[in-house]
């Protein structure tokens, strides 16, 4: 049986290593990017170019995006040459593994099938670029059941943990509380990393020691090492997209009348970190802000003012 037509919209860290995961599985994949030198590489392994979202709709079978945020999702279906423009698409499926917001992903949901006949899945991801070249990504998924297993085969090519959440949205919410772990986790672990290499500990035995006690975790164990060791490049992600994510949990978190006093702190330091000129930096290298001595300063002036 012959495998069907993928269109892969958004070819950043996550989107190039998922695009030559499905080219190495034999997928024939076709590419849009809004910087099309990011292209090459995937374009060397066989992939297709094409000039707009709206052509690799119109190419394909299944649509995947993986974008920065709302605005730019909203813009690749919406906008001029966007997903919607692509003319009929019943039959066809849309899968967005960007994080963006609920409510945002259930409008576009009902404007792809409204105006193009598409199904929409919401599938955002973790695990990073090496899981996702492996296929061992955590993807938590919105849509119908019945489009559910339509996307499977495609979902598990990329996703070693693939679950159905609820409907659309409920993948985005899913995403939304794995942010605020992970945005607060980052901060622990450099936390941790200061802590441990302050006090005359090998800090570098910490992950073993604790290993199997309710202090493990996987950013105990594959975070927290990258932390001490100081090690960011090339970054798995990038500090400007979990300060936006942590924008979104804290938005989210408002909508639902909660008080996350440990999500706010992260996400002010992630916003200070990012601001100071790091939006491009690997997250886990939040701990140069305390480095710098920001993130103490910003503690002791909150703490007076109180």
């Amino acid at each position: 049986m012959s495998l069907p037509n993928i269109g892969f919209i958004g070819i950043g860290l996550m989107g190039e290593a998922m695009t030559l995961r499905l080219l190495d599985l034999g997928y024939p994949v076709f590419v849009w990017n809004r910087e099309p030198e990011r292209l090459a590489s995937v374009a060397a392994a066989g992939a297709i170019p094409l000039a707009s979202p709206a052509q690799v709709a119109r190419q394909c079978d299944v649509v995947l995006v993986c974008v920065l945020d709302d605005a730019a999702v909203d813009s690749c279906t919406r906008g001029a040459q966007g997903i919607a423009q692509a003319g009929a698409g019943t039959g066809k499926l849309v899968i967005d593994f960007s994080t963006i917001s609920p409510r945002t992903t259930r409008e576009l949901a009902a404007h792809a099938l409204q105006h193009t006949g598409m199904h929409w899945m919401d599938a955002p991801v973790s695990g990073g670029p090496q899981a996702a070249r492996e296929g061992q990504l955590t993807i938590m998924v919105g849509g119908s059941a019945e489009d559910f297993e339509r996307a499977r085969p495609v979902l598990q090519a990329l996703g070693s943990q693939v679950t159905l959440m609820g409907p659309a949205g409920a993948g985005q919410t899913a995403k939304i509380i794995n942010q605020a772990i992970v945005g607060a986790g980052f901060v622990l672990m450099s936390e941790a990393a200061l802590l441990a290499e302050a006090s005359g500990i090998d800090a570098a035995q910490l992950p073993a020691c604790l290993q199997g006690g309710f202090a493990d975790s996987v950013l105990l164990q594959k975070v927290y090492p990258r932390i001490h060791e100081r090690r960011f490049d090339p970054p798995i992600g990038y500090a400007r997209q979990l300060s936006k994510d942590m924008d979104a949990v804290q938005a989210f978190a408002h909508e639902a009348d909660c008080d996350l006093p440990m999500v706010q702190q992260a996400a002010r330091l992630f916003a200070r970190y990012v601001e100071g000129g790091a939006a491009m930096a690997d997250s886990a290298s939040i701990i140069r802000l305390y480095e710098m001595g920001q993130a103490g300063r910003q503690g002791r002036s909150e703490g007076e003012g109180a």
